[in-house]
C-alpha cells in the first residue's frame, strides 16, 4: 500500500475555513451555500474592505493581474498574528486531483457572468434574414410605381444585345464555358422574375440640391409612387430613401424630407411601411448625428402610435471620421451605440472617401489599398454583430457600343468578385446595365467552387465533429461553418434553390435552417 503524505494547507486559504477542517475525502461537501453576490459585494468580501496594499507579495500579486476584489480576498495573505478576517460562507469540493478551493474558484468566475451576457448581447452572430446581393440607387425625382419592372426589362436587353448565348456570356466575362451554361440561364431568370433585390430612393448624390419647395414636392411624390407600388406588387423585396447628411448646412433639410416622406406613405398606406423599409443615412462625421437620426426616428414613431422600433436605418461609411474618431479609436461600435438598436447595415462609399483620403479622380476605384483598409476595420468592428455590410458601386456606365459595354461589364465583374472574396455580399449598382454582370459575378462566384464544398460538408458532416482531411485540405469546426456558410449565402442570392441546397449538403431543410455547424453536430451526434 502506498502511504501519500498529508501536506500542510497553505496559509493563504486557512482563512477560507469556517472551522476545524474535516479529513480530506474525494467529494466531500463542506459549509453551507454561498449567497448570491450584489454590485454592493465590488469592494468588500463579505463586509470585509479590501486593502490592495495588502495583497503586496501575496498570490494575487504572483499572478501579476489584476483581479476581481472577492478574487483578491480570496487570494490574500493571513491577517497579522492576533486579527481574524471575517470568514464567508464556504463551500467547496476537497478533491485530491485540484487544488482551487470552490469558492476560490466561484469568485473569478462571477467576474464573467455580467461579461458574458454583454459580449452575447453585442455579438448574437449573423442576421437570419435575407441580405440583398446588391441595392440599386436612382434618383428621388425619377423614381415611379413601375421603376423595378422598368429596370429588369432594360437588363435583359443589355444582355440580350451585349451576351445574347452562353458562349457569348463566357468570352465577356471569361469564364469556363461549362460554367456559363449554368449561369447564363439563371441570370436571365432572375432579370425576369425578380431582377431588383434592394432599392433607394436617393434624395442626396443621385437628387441634388434643388430648392426646398423642389424637394417637398418630391418627397410627396415618391411616397405616393411608393404606395401605388406596394398595392401593386411592384416592390422589389426591399426598398428605403437616402435623406442628405445631418451636417450644418443640411441638417433641417434633410430631417424634413425624413418627415414628409413618412408621414405621405403612412397616410397613403393605412400606417403600413413596405417590407424591410429602411432610411440611409450618407457622410457622417460624428456620432451625434447618429444619434439624432434614432432621436427623429423614436419621436416619429411616438407621434404617430407606431411600435418602437418599426423605423430602421443603415449608415454610411464614406469619412474618415467614420472610421477613426477624433481621438483614435473605431467610430462604428459608437455610431451602432447610438443608433439604438435601429441600425441594420453598414454602407461603405468608396468615391466620398477616397476623395476624404486625397486619393486624386484617377486612382479613385473599389480595389484601391485604402479601401480595402476602411472596409477590413469595418469587418472587423462589426463581426458577429447581425449588421450587414455593404460595398460601394463601380462608376464606369455600361453605355455604349457593345465593345464599351463588355469593357464595363469586365470591370464590374471584377469589383463584385472581389467584394464576395473579401466578405462583403452586398454593394450598389447604379445602372440597369449592371445587372447582368452583378449577377453574373455573384451567381459564377458561387456555383464555381459548389461541388467542391459539397463534398467537403458531406464528409464533414459524416464524421461528427472529427477532424477529417479531404483531399489536401484539413478541415475543422470552424472550417465546417464556412462551408456551411457558402451553401446559405449562394441559397439567400438564389444562385442556387432550397432543393438544391439540400441536395448537395447532404443536409435536411431544418438543419439548413439551424444556421448553426455546431448545433447540427450535437443533433446528429445525440440522435
Amino acid at each position: 500500500m502506498i502511504v501519500l503524505p498529508i501536506l500542510p494547507i497553505p496559509p493563504v486559504f486557512l482563512a477560507l475555513a469556517p472551522g476545524p477542517l474535516p479529513a480530506p475525502q474525494r467529494g466531500c461537501r463542506v459549509g453551507g451555500p454561498t449567497p448570491a453576490r450584489t454590485d454592493a459585494d465590488a469592494s468588500t468580501f463579505d463586509g470585509a474592505q479590501i486593502d490592495p496594499e495588502a495583497l503586496e507579495g501575496s498570490a494575487a500579486a504572483l499572478l501579476g493581474r489584476h483581479l476581481h476584489p472577492n478574487a483578491a480576498a480570496a487570494l490574500a495573505p493571513p491577517p497579522p498574528h492576533g486579527r481574524r478576517r471575517p470568514i464567508p460562507p464556504y463551500t467547496a469540493c476537497v478533491m485530491a486531483d485540484t487544488t482551487i478551493p470552490e469558492n476560490a474558484l466561484n469568485a473569478f468566475l462571477e467576474t464573467l457572468d455580467k461579461a458574458n451576457v454583454r459580449a452575447a448581447e453585442l455579438f448574437p452572430g449573423d442576421s437570419p434574414r435575407r441580405q440583398p446581393v446588391h441595392t440599386v440607387y436612382g434618383g428621388a425625382h425619377l423614381f415611379t410605381a413601375d421603376t423595378t419592372p422598368k429596370l429588369g426589362a432594360l437588363a435583359l436587353r443589355a444582355l440580350d444585345d451585349h451576351a445574347p448565348d452562353a458562349t457569348a456570356f463566357a468570352e465577356v466575362f471569361g469564364i469556363d464555358r461549362r460554367l456559363a451554361d449554368r449561369v447564363h440561364p439563371r441570370v436571365i431568370e432572375k432579370l425576369t422574375r425578380e431582377p431588383v433585390e434592394d432599392l433607394r430612393i436617393d434624395f442626396e448624390d443621385g437628387f441634388g440640391h434643388r430648392p426646398d419647395h423642389e424637394e417637398d414636392g418630391h418627397a410627396v411624390r415618391a411616397a405616393n409612387e411608393v404606395a401605388i407600388a406596394l398595392s401593386g406588387g411592384t416592390l422589389p423585396p426591399a426598398i428605403g430613401i437616402r435623406i442628405k447628411p445631418l451636417n450644418e448646412e443640411l441638417k433641417r433639410r434633410s430631417l424634413r424630407t425624413f418627415d414628409l416622406f413618412l408621414t405621405r406613405l403612412l397616410d397613403r398606406t393605412g400606417g403600413t411601411l413596405p417590407p424591410n423599409f429602411v432610411v440611409t443615412l450618407p457622410k457622417i462625421t460624428s456620432p451625434e448625428q447618429v444619434a439624432a437620426l434614432a432621436s427623429a426616428c423614436d419621436a416619429f414613431e411616438y407621434w404617430r402610435q407606431l411600435p418602437p422600433g418599426t423605423l430602421q436605418f443603415e449608415v454610411m461609411i464614406e469619412t474618415a471620421q467614420a472610421i477613426f474618431s477624433a481621438d483614435g479609436t473605431v467610430a462604428l461600435p459608437r455610431f451602432i451605440g447610438e443608433g439604438g438598436g435601429r441600425i441594420v447595415a453598414a454602407h461603405f462609399g468608396t468615391y466620398d472617401y477616397t476623395a476624404a483620403c486625397s486619393i486624386t479622380a484617377a486612382h479613385q476605384h473599389m480595389r484601391h489599398p485604402a479601401c480595402d483598409f476602411a472596409k477590413h476595420v469595418m469587418q472587423v468592428a462589426l463581426a458577429g454583430t447581425g449588421i450587414w455590410l455593404s460595398d460601394g458601386a463601380t462608376n464606369v456606365m455600361p453605355i455604349g457600343s457593345r465593345e464599351v459595354v463588355h469593357r464595363a461589364w469586365r470591370l464590374h465583374f471584377e469589383h463584385v468578385r472581389h467584394s464576395l472574396v473579401t466578405g462583403f455580399y452586398q454593394g450598389w449598382d447604379l445602372h440597369p446595365a449592371q445587372l447582368p454582370s452583378r449577377y453574373a459575378a455573384v451567381y459564377a462566384f458561387f456555383l464555381e467552387g459548389l461541388d467542391a464544398a459539397s463534398e467537403r460538408l458531406k464528409q464533414f458532416v459524416a464524421q461528427a465533429a472529427q477532424a477529417t482531411l479531404v483531399g489536401h485540405v484539413f478541415d475543422d469546426a470552424a472550417t465546417g461553418q464556412g462551408l456551411l456558410n457558402y451553401f446559405l449565402r449562394a441559397l439567400n442570392c438564389r444562385a442556387i434553390s432550397e432543393q438544391e441546397a439540400i441536395e448537395m449538403s447532404g443536409l435536411t431543410p431544418d438543419e439548413l435552417r439551424s444556421r448553426s455547424f455546431v448545433r447540427i453536430l450535437q443533433r446528429r451526434t445525440s440522435g
